[in-house]
């Protein structure tokens, strides 16, 4: 092992040995206490397999068969999920050839961050993880069920279900996924066209046409955004089977995968004798696994706060400084939009997940005596799947990248640290996506502009008040303050500033997730505004530096003098409207993002 990775996980062991030893108490008494089917009542039996075939009500009834419970997130309006309409059908059909029967024992929900980008919508999104954790927990609470086959893809909706799931963690589990839609228009045409239209320069409907090249069909957006970096850390955690992630959905290796992922299932539940309980799977190897993938491959903030979630799901401690010390140690071996030009049916096709797992552990960057849910060790886990004669079956994955533009060794990389920074001064605490930032625009120095709100840079913008060097704050956009929406209708106005050749940088509270691109952005400030933040006293002009090279955020003001200025109250209320007042509760009891941003483990943990 690397010796600071290594140094790393030892000290998430010793932070985490209290709480994780509780957590491993806990479900392994749950799995002991847990109701068996044939301590249910009749009533309680009956009322389980009511709806079922005669064939799955049958063996239920004899209680020798295994019941896999179907977790999924299925919905039409989200082309990643679409295709898993008909999954529960093919799951059904595939753990009968194992002698086991399968329900479809709850559905979560699932939001599209792209349909409510820049809308009032947004502000639920990451609220949604931790209702999906809970959607998930009342779908396995009825206790019928050996193991999980979690239905799910993108962006709070894989952290969602994995909490669920790891609330019931003596439950095995596996991911199944559906894969991105092939490859349309171009991401960096696309971002051409976007700013374009910022500019005036083109019509709605060419915008439009652009997006729905981009957008096209069923199956993940392309782009290296949260979506697909859950699929990373999926596999890098042994939760989904080696290579999958990223199967066109129309390719006929798809269902055979599902079909697989479907009989592993059924052979590592407590009636075999190869038990691989999610609880036990996930422990610190393997979060910092997690870590090192996303690092590496340049993925999405967002799992800055996702991860940490997860990880206390499991009894494991973690923060932003083990992530940024893992992060001057990890190489960048991956240039997906944003932060190169391929996207991710590119990086598939050049080595994909098993390349690159190939040359973190080669290089001792991943724990390759972690667990999963396909071997004993992770280093199974440089493979890639096959069909011969109608049957999926798996071989060693490029050993050379097939496409240096988009994926390198560790000895051609990128940058020697990984795509994920922590910045730290008198403004807080925050993180920074590096990978798409020029060298040259790492560091910015200029005066603040102060907005509590996105729709309120437009005017500015179109009326010239931004031809200048110029820090961007935005506050007020944190979790308690409005559910921490991603503020990407800023993208394109900072980008053309930028472009003009101006010095711009973008200060938060708030989110700008996987979709992080050019201009360098300090988001997740904490502490946030609501909470008393110093980024709640800042002022037009004031000088802020945001260093991303030194790792730090700093305005240029005595602290003395700091201190002395008062609060300034948001400007616009989040409160009502488009199912905000549901979630007051939320807001209040929600954690920083540093500690995840949940309100399900609401205290300090760091």
């Amino acid at each position: 092992m690397n010796l600071k990775v290594k140094k790393i996980t030892e000290r998430i062991l010793k932070r985490s040995s209290n709480s994780r030893e509780i957590y491993l108490s806990r479900i392994r008494r749950d799995g002991e206490n847990k109701a068996r089917r044939g301590n249910l009542s009749c009533g309680n039996l009956a009322h389980g397999f009511a709806a079922c075939n005669d064939s799955d009500k049958e063996k239920l009834k004899l209680l020798d068969a295994g019941n896999i419970a179907i977790v999924t997130a299925y919905n039409d309006m989200l082309s990643a999920h679409q295709p898993y309409e008909t999954y529960p059908s093919i799951i059904k059909m595939a753990v009968r050839d194992m002698g086991f029967t399968a329900q479809v024992a709850g559905g979560v929900p699932a939001m599209c961050d792209g349909v409510t980008q820049g809308q009032l919508g947004m502000e639920l999104s990451l609220f949604s993880r931790d209702t999906i954790a809970q959607s998930a927990a009342i779908a396995l609470s009825h206790q019928m069920f050996d193991g999980v086959l979690a239905l799910g893809i993108c962006d709070k909706i894989v952290p969602g279900l994995l909490m669920g799931a790891l609330s019931f963690g003596y439950l095995p589990t596996i991911f199944v996924p559906a894969g991105p839609m092939r490859s349309g228009l171009e991401n960096k045409e696309k971002q051409r066209v976007r700013q374009l239209h910022a500019e005036g320069k083109v019509s709605r409907e060419d915008l439009l046409s652009a997006e729905s090249k981009s957008y096209h069909s069923a199956g993940t957006c392309t782009f290296y955004g949260t979506a697909n970096s859950n699929q990373v850390v999926l596999e890098a955690l042994g939760l989904q089977l080696p290579g999958s992630s990223f199967v066109n959905p129309d390719d006929p290796m798809r269902e055979l995968l599902t079909q697989y992922a479907c009989h592993q299932l059924c052979r590592i539940t407590s009636l075999g004798p190869d038990y691989r309980p999610i609880g036990e799977i996930i422990d610190e190897k393997s979060i910092v696994n997690a870590l090192v993938a996303i690092l590496a491959s340049g993925g999405s903030t967002n799992h800055t706060m996702h991860l940490i979630a997860i990880a206390l799901a499991a009894g494991i401690i973690i923060n932003w400084d083990d992530i940024s010390d893992l992060s001057s140690e990890i190489p960048l071996l991956a240039r997906v939009y944003p932060n190169g030009e391929a996207d991710i049916n590119h990086f598939h096709a050049a080595g994909g997940t098993g390349f690159l797992f190939r040359q973190l552990l080669n290089a001792g960057y991943m724990h390759g005596s972690a667990r999963t849910v396909w071997s004993d060790n992770f280093f199974d886990y440089v493979k890639e799947s096959f069909i011969e004669n109608g049957v999926i079956n798996w071989r060693e994955s490029p050993k050379e990248s097939l496409d240096e533009s988009v994926v390198v060794p560790v000895k051609k990389a990128f940058s020697k640290e990984g795509g994920i920074k922590l910045l730290k001064g008198n403004l807080g605490r925050a993180i920074i996506k590096v990978s798409a930032v020029m060298h040259e625009n790492l560091i910015v120095e200029a005066p603040a502009v102060v907005i509590d709100e996105q729709s309120q840079l437009l005017p500015m913008f179109e009326a010239g008040e931004l031809d200048r060097d110029c820090v961007v704050v935005i506050r007020y956009q944190g979790p308690k303050a409005n559910g921490m929406p991603e503020l990407h209708k800023l993208t394109p106005y900072l980008g053309i500033l930028q472009d003009r050749g101006h010095s711009v940088a973008l200060v938060t509270d708030g989110r700008m997730s996987g979709a992080s691109g050019k201009v360098p952005a300090a988001i997740h400030v904490s502490p946030e505004a609501s909470e008393g933040g110093l980024i709640s006293k800042v002022v037009n002009g004031d000088l802020i530096r945001v260093d991303a090279i030194a790792g730090t955020l700093d305005l240029s003001e005595e602290e003395t003098s700091l201190m002395k200025r008062e609060i300034i109250a948001p400007s616009i209320s989040s409160d009502e409207g488009c199912g905000r007042e549901f979630f007051a509760v939320c807001r209040q009891n929600v954690s920083q993002a540093e500690e995840g941003a949940s309100f399900l483990f609401p205290g300090k943990h760091r």
